[in-house]
């Protein structure tokens, strides 16, 4: 399932694409056809001289986005380097900046929204099941068992100084698995088998009906109020009958509610995703202050709502800490694993938070739009500077051959070679002197669309018009008097 999933492009990553591309083909088409226009202007007035291949190749340098080009890598290492500043290892720039377009977030509950070490906290038995009885079958369900709550429950069994004498017979243990959502063992005595299970209780329902044995009402009503509860409700079967329920209590994490806001203030939409029941999951979805949830989810479940998602054009973020989240956090936009989880879930995301915080996207966020921002910015100041060297060269270039275009020589260049030679100069000099912003970054500030491109157009676009004029004047003098 892993290998399977794939995350998409993000629609700024495309339109950064064609952007490039575009303006590349566009320039390197207008310079390609100089050449023969030039030697044709020269035949026809039988004057001047046709454009040199220096001059081509330098009108191609200055004009084609190379300074976008040079300074996205820029960009990309500042965000992975303020994203380490909050405790966040994160793979890439692209991971990051991806983040500033998320609308969707989804979160496992237990380990993410929840602190994770479920504990169990009583046995219920069924009327007519003694309590020792259920706990010892209890404890024999999770001898095997290692995850946190598995070892409470045998912890708790003990507590109850529950006789725990092996019985005697071949045992085999059946190991839990996403698909079946329960465990168990065998147990073989004298020609006689003691089938012991236990899961969630639908799993266990549903194992339990096939033999023709359905959930006792008793049982059935405790589970209600034990999901009611925010707890998790665990079913123990013998022989294909229920017996009895485990309460599994949990804890939201502190502050957890405020943050889920914020990141509704900024337009993204949260979801919860849960194995539990309905009843738990709303109850914990509830406190958490989740915009939504989804209860009793498999991974499969769980890469299907991504793909749901990502299909009606959201850009999805996943966070998650177990080897069930692998497959989402794989397929996720942007997948942020908890340190405090499995390997797999680690390798399957584009980021690990250090401090297991799911909160903690609202930074990634934050830092993803600020880098939206510095690009932008950026983007709008190379295409901006483009048209100054444009005034330095293309005169420089024809001027020989059509006096004319002397008068677009506005800024007054000492010559047709060092104009060529200054807006080179300066062309290699502003990546250098945007590497400092790159890094930096633009300040955030949460605006409308429409708000920042009216900001840009007035600072960077303005900018990238007068700074090229006065830094390509200021090489020509420098030229002039060397």
């Amino acid at each position: 399932m892993v290998e399977g999933a794939k995350r998409q492009k993000t629609p700024n990553e495309i339109a950064l694409t064609i952007l490039l591309v575009s303006l590349t083909l566009i320039f390197l088409l207008c310079v390609t056809t100089l050449y023969p226009m030039s030697v044709y202007s020269v035949a026809a007035s039988g004057a001047g001289q046709p454009i040199s291949v220096i001059v081509l190749i330098a009108l191609l340098v200055c004009l084609i986005p190379t300074t976008i080009s040079g300074l996205l890598s820029a960009i990309g290492v500042a965000g992975m380097s303020r994203m380490m500043k909050d405790n966040v290892i994160a793979r890439s720039g692209k991971a990051v900046e991806a983040a500033g377009d998320i609308d969707v977030l989804l979160l496992d509950k237990t380990g993410t929204i929840t602190y994770g070490n479920r504990q169990a906290s009583a046995f219920i038995p069924s009327q007519g099941v003694p309590l020792q009885h259920l706990a010892w079958l209890a404890h024999e369900a999770s001898s095997a068992d290692e995850t946190p709550e598995g070892r409470s429950i045998v912890a708790l069994a003990r507590e109850m100084q529950v006789s725990l004498a092996d019985p005697a017979g071949q045992r085999q243990v059946i190991p839990f698995t996403a698909q079946t959502r329960m465990s168990g063992v065998d147990i073989a005595n004298n020609g006689a088998m003691l089938h012991i299970r236990k899961g969630a209780v639908q799993a266990i329902e549903q194992y339990c009906l096939v033999q023709g044995n359905a959930i006792p009402s008793d049982i059935a009503e405790q589970v209600r109020q034990i999901a009611q509860r925010g707890s998790t409700p665990l079913a123990i079967a013998e022989n294909a009958k229920i017996v009895g329920c485990i309460e599994l209590k949990d804890v939201v994490k502190p502050d957890i509610r405020e943050r889920f806001a914020q990141l509704r203030t900024m337009g993204i939409k949260t979801v919860m995703i849960t194995g539990d029941n309905p009843l738990t999951a709303a109850a914990i979805a509830a406190e958490a202050g989740v915009d939504d949830y989804v209860a009793q989810a498999t991974p499969q479940t769980k890469l299907d709502i991504i793909r749901d998602y990502q299909q009606k054009g959201h850009l999805v973020a996943m966070t998650g800490d177990g080897t069930n989240d692998a497959p989402a956090l794989a397929q996720a936009d942007v997948a942020v694993a908890m340190n405090c989880g499995t390997q797999a879930a680690r390798e399957a995301s584009n980021m690990v938070d250090l401090d297991s915080d799911p909160t903690k996207l609202l930074e990634v966020v934050k830092t993803g739009k600020q880098m939206l921002m510095t690009r932008g910015a950026l983007t709008t100041f190379s295409i901006a500077n483009d048209v100054a060297k444009y005034f330095a060269i293309i005169p420089a270039a024809f001027v020989s051959v059509y006096p004319q275009l002397g008068v677009l020589n506005v800024m007054q260049l000492h010559s047709p070679e060092s104009a060529v030679l200054s807006a080179v100069i300066f062309n290699a000099l502003i990546i250098i002197g945007l590497i400092p912003l790159a890094l930096r970054g633009v300040t955030f500030r949460a605006q409308s669309a429409a708000a920042l491109l009216r900001r840009n157009l007035l600072i960077y676009a303005a900018g990238g018009l007068l700074v090229p004029f006065a830094g390509i004047k200021l090489i020509d003098l420098m030229l002039s008097v060397l």
